[in-house]
């Protein structure tokens, strides 16, 4: 099963390759904002295989991070 993790954009690097850094909880990845050319930094981002793949406003983030974390409960 695929899943798209909701995370929030820390910061953005322009450039051939649009990259930029998200912060899952504690945890800061670097993940491709090609397809996703507005998200800024403070937005959040549903991010998949390691790209951004849609600007989501940070309600529905907290509902996806919510819904994640009851699943993963015994």
């Amino acid at each position: 099963m695929c899943l798209g993790i909701p995370g929030r954009v820390v910061d953005v690097e322009d450039g051939p390759l649009r990259l930029g850094h998200v912060a899952f909880g504690d945890v800061v990845k670097e993940v491709t904002l090609a397809f996703v050319p507005d998200a800024a930094p403070g937005d959040y981002v549903v991010v998949h295989a390691g790209s951004g793949i849609e600007v989501i406003d940070e309600e529905k983030a907290r509902r996806v991070l919510e819904t994640l974390r009851i699943l993963e409960e015994p």
